[in-house]
């Protein structure tokens, strides 16, 4: 019988964001893909550093016990069956287990996530981003300069996400660009009971609620976070929104415009999940942070 990935949360992942390869890519930028080649198969017995999303990647397998695997990383990368060797030997190199991988050599990648059941897509390419959002699945693209500390809580995985296109459609966040915030905090307050539109990551965050329930005895725990510019009285349709999807988060910062990465240092997260550039440049500074390339701050210029 063949095997399958159902049921089981799976992250695809590009290349660059599981390792270092910046000044790889930067010689593909340069010059083309054959020298690109040439320079990973002459450093494949050099492993190439950890990138913006190993830890997360790292933390997740461990809640793979004997017995009872429930998460399974795929590398999904635009880069050659060649440098795909070098993925696998870094990989090797770390001890991070990885069996699967499919490298499309300049192609779009992100068919491939229908077929792996993906519940979540990083990537350093914002169009690979893009394209994997509006086929429906949960991506971002991440920042590779993102400052990472891997040691800090090893028994713990942090996750914030931000709320409107991200967890939450971006409903309001159209009535924001169109009336204001008075027009936001209106149309909030009079739809307090009536639950938003699914976003992007909420899949992913109801399948990372699964898993911990489906992994009680793995040495690895969950915490997430809201981390939202909206504020009193808009919070109460946020709040209500996943009482109604029976999800529930163990903090929720509602800033009211203030600095997110000021809280997020505090928070300490293993990603951060965010809509506006604005946010994500800030967080990175704090921490691994991927850009949701989705909804109307993101829309491309039409002509």
């Amino acid at each position: 019988m063949p095997r399958t990935l159902e049921g089981k949360l799976v992250v695809a992942i590009s290349s660059r964001a599981l390792f270092d390869f910046e000044e790889e890519n930067r010689v593909f930028e340069e010059t083309d893909d054959r020298a690109y080649m040439e320079l990973q198969l002459s450093r494949l017995e050099v492993p190439a550093k950890p990138g913006v999303a190993y830890p997360l990647v790292k933390k997740l397998q461990a809640f793979n016990t004997p017995g009872n695997d429930q998460v399974a990383v795929v590398v999904l990368s635009r880069n050659d069956p060649v440098s795909g060797l070098r993925v696998f030997r870094s990989a090797q190199a770390a001890d991070l287990p990885l069996e699967r991988g499919v490298f499309t050599r300049g192609r779009d990648p992100y068919p491939y996530l229908t077929s792996l059941g993906a519940n979540l897509f990083l990537s350093a390419r914002e169009q690979d981003v893009r394209a994997a959002l509006a086929a429906g699945f949960a991506a971002a693209r991440v920042y590779p300069d993102s400052a990472v500390a891997a040691d800090r809580h090893p028994e713990e995985i942090r996750i914030a996400f931000d709320g409107d296109a991200v967890l939450f459609s971006d409903e309001a966040e159209r009535i924001y660009e169109q009336g204001g915030l008075a027009a936001f905090q209106a149309h909030e307050i009079e739809r307090a009971g009536v639950p938003l539109p699914p976003g992007p990551f909420k899949p992913l965050l109801e399948a990372l609620q699964r898993l911990q329930t489906l992994a009680p005895d793995a040495p690895m725990r969950l915490r997430t976070a809201l981390v939202t510019a909206r504020s009193a009285p808009a919070h109460e349709r946020a709040i209500r929104t996943l009482m109604a999807w029976n999800i529930q988060v163990d903090e929720a910062m509602f800033l009211g415009g203030l600095e997110k990465a000021d809280f997020l240092r505090e928070f300490e997260p293993d990603f951060f999940f965010d809509d506006q550039t604005g946010y994500c440049d800030t967080a990175s500074r704090v921490g691994p942070t991927g850009h949701v390339v989705s909804g109307v701050r993101n829309e491309e210029p039409k002509g």
